[in-house]
């Protein structure tokens, strides 16, 4: 089983990595947390793999207050997935046809779900931003649904106002994840244990991005 989760983990961040850079190079719009990402990499001159890691960095910073605890799945998402992003934009083209760019943006969000699914089904410890949104509700006793939304909406407003993408992508995106994740996850289920886990804990909270 230890195997399994570990495998489970790392493909599971590498995939969710790749599929960011799919989203981006689809150029139609990306997640509340990648605008932010795009907006702040474009002031910068550093990649936007480190951004998202620093970033992440700087998340797990505002767990102390929360009393949140990290675990080896917490601090492989800072690394893994900031280095799977930048090796997936080297990789990848910039698309102009625009049904290539719907159809990429279409597997990306696809991708990310898969992802999403492996690397919580794993049960080694929340992303930063999903341990960020719990350790608030844990916190404050605001609903999950107000926390996720105060903190996507921040994330969004900042990233976009700093030049990040916002466009279909980020409705697809917002709309999309949660049914698709809920689609997959009894097929984790049957092999991993992250989910039983998180039901028992927070039977409410629904995964953000990592």
């Amino acid at each position: 089983m230890l195997v399994r989760r570990l495998v489970a983990l790392y493909v599971g961040l590498w995939l969710y990595g790749f599929s960011m850079a799919v989203m981006i190079r689809a150029g139609l719009g990306l997640d509340p947390w990648d605008v932010f990402h795009q907006g702040v990499a474009g002031h910068v001159p550093i990649s936007f793999g480190a951004v998202t890691a620093i970033t992440g960095v700087a998340v797990l910073v505002a767990w102390i207050p929360l009393r949140q605890r990290p675990g080896l799945g917490t601090v492989s998402n800072v690394v893994v997935i900031g280095v799977s992003v930048d090796i997936g934009l080297w990789l990848l083209p910039v698309w102009d046809a625009l049904p290539v760019r719907v159809g990429a943006m279409a597997a990306a969000v696809v991708l990310n779900a898969v992802a999403t699914v492996l690397y919580i089904g794993a049960g080694m410890g929340p992303g930063p931003r999903d341990g960020l949104m719990t350790g608030l509700v844990r916190r404050t006793g605001w609903s999950v649904r107000l926390v996720r939304t105060g903190i996507e909406v921040s994330v969004l407003a900042t990233g976009w106002l700093l030049g990040g993408s916002v466009g279909v992508g980020t409705v697809v995106y917002a709309f999309g994840i949660g049914p698709l994740i809920q689609v997959l996850i009894p097929f984790a289920d049957r092999y991993l244990p992250g989910f039983r886990t998180d039901r028992e804990a927070e039977p409410d909270v629904v995964p953000v991005a990592p």
